[in-house]
């Protein structure tokens, strides 16, 4: 398996991001996070804030988000990632080892006492950008980790395929403008489904696909949309704060609609 070695790291309240470096010394992003377990049913408590200042640990819901690729080609207009002088695909063997890496870190936890262990897409990279890779990595940690939940982040790729998308793998979709002209800004990659397209979605997944909306302004926000393209029987809608970064400065989109913030 190729080796990933650690560049730096920041820590904040309940985990840690961590810079990694590729043999060939391409940077990949990991991070190891841990929240209550009762954050998990936000459908039922229609959001997932924190009740009080106790995060629990990763006995709880522990969540190891990993990369697909070093850099990425899509651009989102908030998203440091694609500012990166260059990119490229991470192999199967490379995305398992940021899991390793992650759980090397935390020896004294074990993914099998986990009420929730899962592995989030949503790093660097778009996922259907790099299958085959991502699908073969998903088989191993399946092997390594039966009780493992898989979350798969995308834009929505021109002609994806979406049937190997089901029991314990879920799809999210990253949406954030229901405007298409603005959401063509946002998501500049021309190779992508439109939001009639995205709305006719369907998988074999134990739950429901994830609508996620990272919203800039109000007005990218519509709920005759949301009820035209988006059954409700199978999306869930995220709101995400912007997280600032230097592209999203220089983009003058530091702060969006929901004013929420990380835990520090």
């Amino acid at each position: 398996m190729k080796m990933l070695r650690e560049n730096k790291s920041r820590s904040f309240a309940n985990g840690k991001v961590y810079s990694l470096l590729t043999e060939d010394g391409y940077p990949v992003e990991v991070t190891d996070t841990f929240l209550p377990y009762y954050t998990k049913d936000a459908i039922g408590a229609k959001q997932n804030a924190l009740k009080s200042y106790d995060i629990a640990d990763r006995t709880e819901r522990w969540m190891i988000g990993v990369s697909c690729m070093s850099g990425c080609p899509v651009g989102c207009k908030f998203c440091a990632t694609g500012q990166l002088p260059r990119w490229r695909v991470l192999s199967a063997e490379e995305i398992v080892a940021q899991v390793k890496f992650i759980l090397e870190k935390n020896p004294e936890y074990s993914p099998a006492n986990a009420k929730e262990f899962k592995i989030n897409y949503t790093r660097m990279g778009e996922p259907f950008l790099n299958l085959n890779a991502v699908k073969k990595a998903v088989g191993i940690i399946d092997e390594m980790f039966p009780n493992v939940h898989h979350y798969i982040s995308t834009i929505g790729i021109c002609e994806s395929d979406f049937s190997w998308i089901k029991g314990n793998i879920t799809l999210q979709i990253s949406l954030h403008s229901f405007d298409e002209e603005h959401r063509n800004w946002l998501i500049p990659l021309k190779r992508k489904m439109t939001i009639p397209e995205l709305g006719q979605i369907r998988t074999g997944s134990n739950l429901k696909t994830t609508l996620n909306m990272t919203l800039v302004d109000e007005s990218d926000f519509d709920i005759e949309s949301l009820q035209k393209y988006f059954d409700k029987e199978h999306f869930f809608i995220k709101l995400s704060p912007i997280n600032p970064n230097a592209t999203s400065d220089k983009n003058n989109i530091s702060e969006g609609v929901i004013q929420s913030k990380n835990l520090l």
